[in-house]
C-alpha cells in the first residue's frame, strides 16, 4: 500500500492562478457588448446581413433611384452644355454612389468572418474611401485653383492628381488594416476584424490634417491673399467646406479619444463615419449641381419678329453656343461664383423684353443690358428648343 505524504514546498493551487493561463488573454479597450460597437457587426436574425451594411446602403440606395428617376433629365441639360466641369461632377457622383451601393450589397452576401470575406469586405471599404476622397479633393482643387480653366485638359489634370493622392492615402489604410488591425475593432468572440480606417492614430493624424486645411479655407476670404486668388465667392461652397471641417474635427476628436482608451470615443467615430459615407455624396450633388440640374427650359419660347422692309427677307438662325463669345465667363464661373444665370423666370421674362425693347431704340441708347449675357442663358437651353427667333433681324433695327 503506498501512501502519499503531504508535501509543504508543493503550491496549492488557488482561484486565481487558475485564472492566468500561460498564453496572455486578448484585450481589448472597448467591450464586444456595448452598443457602439455591437452596431458594427450584429447580423439582422437569421440572416448574415449586418446591420451597420443597412444603414449605410438604405440613404445611398434612395439617391441611386433619385439620380436614376431624374437621369433623362440630367442627360438633356448636359447636352445643351459641353463645359466637361459639369460631366466631371455628375460623372464623380454617379461612381461613389454605385459604389456604395455595390460595397453595401457585396458585403451582405459575403462572410466577414472568414478570411476571404473580410479582406474582400476591406477592399470595397477602401475603395469607396478612395472615390470619396478624391472627389472631396477635386472639388475643393478645382474651386480655389482651376476655376476658370474650364477645359477638358484641366478637369483631366486635377482628377489624375486627386486621384493619385487618394491612392496614396488608400494605400497606407489598406496596408495598415491588414497588417496593423486596431484591437479596438476586433471581434473576438466571432474571431474576425471589422473595418477600422487604418486604426485610431492613422484615421486621428489624417482627420488633423483635412481639418486644417479646411479651417484655412475658411480663413482665406478675410487675408490678404483673397486679392490674389480667385476665391469662390457662393455661399454654398464654404458651407461645403465648413460641413468637411466640423466633420473631420469630430473625426480627430473621436479616434484621439479611443486611442486613448476612452470607449466612449467609438461612438462619435461611428456617427461621423455614418454621415460621411451616407451624406457626403448628395451633398456635392445638391451643392453645385442641383441648381443647374433644377432649371427647366423656358415655358414660353421665342416668337418675336421684328419688322422689316417688304423687300428683305426675313431669316432664322440658331443662336450660337456660349463658346462662341470669348469675353462670356466659363460655366465653373457659375458654379463657384455669385450668380443667377439659372433663374428661368429671369430669362423667361427679361430676355424677350430687353430684345424687344432694343429693337425700338438706337445702338447709342442702349445702356445697361448685356446681349452677351443674355445669349450665353440661351445656350444653355437644348439647341432644338430655341425657335422663331432671327438674330439678323435684331442686328438690322440695330443699326437702323
Amino acid at each position: 500500500m503506498v501512501v502519499f505524504e503531504p508535501d509543504e514546498n508543493r503550491m496549492i493551487p488557488t482561484a486565481s492562478s487558475l485564472a492566468e493561463p500561460n498564453v496572455t488573454q486578448p484585450f481589448s479597450p472597448v467591450e464586444e457588448e456595448l452598443f457602439c460597437k455591437l452596431i458594427l457587426y450584429i447580423e439582422i436574425p437569421n440572416t448574415r446581413i449586418r446591420a451597420w451594411d443597412v444603414i449605410i446602403l438604405v440613404p445611398n440606395l434612395l439617391f441611386l433611384l433619385f439620380l436614376a428617376f431624374r437621369f433623362n433629365r440630367a442627360r438633356l441639360k448636359l447636352r445643351a452644355t459641353s463645359s466637361p466641369i459639369f460631366f466631371a461632377f455628375y460623372g464623380l457622383v454617379l461612381v461613389n454612389v454605385t459604389i456604395s451601393v455595390v460595397r453595401c450589397l457585396v458585403s451582405m452576401s459575403v462572410n466577414a468572418a472568414a478570411i476571404v470575406g473580410g479582406y474582400v469586405d476591406t477592399f470595397l471599404w477602401i475603395t469607396v474611401r478612395f472615390f470619396l476622397l478624391s472627389t472631396e479633393m477635386s472639388v475643393v482643387i478645382f474651386g480655389l485653383a482651376f476655376g476658370h480653366l474650364d477645359s477638358r485638359s484641366s478637369i483631366r489634370y486635377v482628377l489624375l492628381a486627386t486621384s493619385l493622392l487618394s491612392l496614396a492615402f488608400s494605400i497606407s489604410q489598406g496596408a495598415l488594416e491588414v497588417f496593423a488591425p486596431d484591437e479596438s475593432f476586433r471581434i473576438h468572440s466571432k474571431d474576425f476584424n471589422i473595418f477600422g480606417h487604418g486604426g485610431m492614430l492613422f484615421w486621428f493624424s489624417s482627420s488633423v490634417v483635412f481639418s486644417l486645411i479646411y479651417i484655412v479655407i475658411l480663413i482665406l476670404p478675410w487675408t490678404r491673399l483673397r486679392e490674389r486668388l480667385n476665391l469662390p465667392t457662393k455661399k454654398s461652397f464654404y458651407l461645403y467646406i465648413l460641413f468637411l471641417a466640423l466633420l473631420n474635427i469630430a473625426q480627430s476628436a473621436g479616434s484621439g479619444m479611443l486611442f486613448y482608451g476612452v470607449r466612449e470615443g467609438l461612438c462619435v467615430v461611428d456617427i461621423t463615419t455614418c454621415v460621411y459615407f451616407t451624406l457626403f455624396t448628395p451633398l456635392v450633388y445638391h451643392t453645385f449641381l442641383s441648381e443647374f440640374f433644377g432649371v427647366s427650359q423656358p415655358s414660353i419660347m421665342f416668337s418675336y419678329k421684328a419688322q422689316v422692309d417688304d423687300n428683305m427677307e426675313d431669316d432664322t438662325v440658331s443662336l450660337p453656343h456660349q463658346q462662341s463669345f470669348s469675353s462670356l465667363k466659363t460655366d465653373s464661373d457659375y458654379i463657384y461664383q455669385s450668380n443667377s444665370v439659372y433663374d428661368s423666370t429671369h430669362f423667361d421674362s427679361v430676355m424677350p423684353a430687353a430684345l424687344y425693347n432694343t429693337s425700338l431704340q438706337s445702338p447709342d441708347s442702349i445702356t445697361g443690358y448685356s446681349l452677351d449675357t443674355a445669349l450665353y442663358n440661351t445656350s444653355l437651353q437644348s439647341p432644338d428648343s430655341i425657335t422663331g427667333y432671327s438674330l439678323d433681324s435684331q442686328t438690322i433695327h440695330l443699326m437702323s
